[in-house]
């Protein structure tokens, strides 16, 4: 039995265009952008292409988007305008957003920054009335992530786009999973700066990106280069730049049969799964990722179901990649209202270009076994 991967969201295979377009970078592409011979221009020319392949997935304007290393990145660096450019000591956030922001928003804190962390929903909704009720004469930033990367709720981002245009605050949101799963048009957005990752539209890791609407005044993270027109200093990852360029432009080209195979995955997944017995599934049933199923079974415990998974050549996760070796339950799970004891039994299978309807059918037999065998040692589980 061939392995089965089922973590897209944590990162994707690079398809094989895109490494044909990075081994030819580092091959042949080897030039500095900033220097002034054939060389260097004939890199810096490539990463303007790139530039232009990601832009025109996000439907904005080649000048809009700045290379980064990461989505990490690109969010500190979304927070880090709103604090330097805006009066103000003020921001508003969501209690289930990824790492990469509520650890930026505590750093934030420590800085003297007061910031509001909005409740969700049973879905991981925010309420936009009470994000309205938020905004105060002081409120700088607003960030709200436009796919949660664990449940998979696809956030109304133009609807708080418009809310915080309405009062004059900036609105970042981290797109990193939106991107290439979910049509994008930023020449019609309410978005303000959206963070990305070319490790999720599989493209390398190491390589991420900022869009950041024209006109919107922008300040660097790093200092030390003119790079990215002064605003990212750092001699460029052009083997990962290029890279992300071929896979944006790809993901353009396969969005809808991309997104439309997806779902039919998902429900065969869901509709398979939600037979077992005391399984609860989790983030909205349609305003959701297309590929990402995430389902909680009670009386078990998440890390045991994936060591079982993995026995049988399945890769999946029990939530976010980046709290991984966490004993606590997920802060999404438990910020949709979720107890301890059934948070604790979550598993995130999230589906893409390489999952195949034998995949999810073996994943549809097998599991059964393993929640069984789970459930017949747990203490938790009620007895006759």
């Amino acid at each position: 039995m061939k392995p089965i991967y089922m973590d897209y969201s944590a990162t994707t295979p690079i398809k094989p265009e895109v490494l044909q377009v990075m081994e030819e970078a580092l091959r042949e592409v080897y030039g500095n952008p900033s220097s002034v011979y054939e060389l260097g221009q004939t890199s810096k020319r490539r990463v303007e292409e790139a530039r232009e392949q990601l832009a025109s997935l996000l439907g904005a304007k080649s000048r809009e988007v700045f290379f980064t290393s990461s989505g990490t990145e690109a969010d500190n660096w979304a927070v880090h305008i709103a604090k330097k450019t805006k009066p103000g000591k003020h921001m508003i956030t969501c209690t289930i957003e990824h790492h990469a922001i509520l650890h930026t928003m505590e750093a934030a804190e420590k800085e003297g920054y007061e910031v509001t962390y909005l409740p969700v929903d049973k879905y991981g909704f925010i309420d936009l009335e009470e994000l309205e009720s938020a905004i105060r004469e002081d409120t700088i930033l607003i960030s709200i992530m436009y796919v949660n990367n664990e449940i998979g709720t696809i956030m109304p981002v133009e609807e708080i786009g418009a809310i915080a245009k309405k009062h004059g605050v900036l609105f970042h949101t981290d797109g990193v999973q939106a991107l290439g799963n979910v049509p994008l048009d930023m020449s019609k957005s309410n978005i303000d700066m959206m963070s990305m990752s070319a490790h999720k539209i599989y493209g390398p890791k190491g390589v991420g990106a900022l869009y950041i609407r024209q006109g919107t005044r922008v300040v660097p993270l790093l200092q030390g280069g003119a790079q990215e027109r002064r605003m990212r200093a750092g001699t460029e990852n052009v083997p990962g730049i290029m890279a992300f360029g071929e896979a944006a432009r790809l993901s353009k080209l396969h969005l809808k049969e991309h997104v439309e195979r997806l779902t039919k995955l998902r429900e065969r997944l869901k509709k398979g799964l939600m037979q077992i017995p005391e399984s609860f599934f989790n983030g909205h049933p349609e305003k959701r990722h297309p590929g990402n199923v995430n389902i909680c079974f009670k009386y078990i415990e998440g890390e045991s179901m994936l060591l079982l998974l993995d026995a049988i050549g399945v890769s999946a996760s029990s939530g976010s990649a980046c709290t991984s070796g966490s004993l606590d339950p997920s802060h999404v799970l438990m910020g949709i209202g979720l107890p301890h004891e059934i948070a604790h039994g979550s598993l995130r299978l999230t589906l893409g270009d390489f999952t195949t309807e034998e995949d999810v059918d073996y994943v549809i037999e097998h599991l059964p076994e393993i929640i069984n065998r789970l459930r017949e040692m747990s203490p938790l589980t009620p007895r006759e």
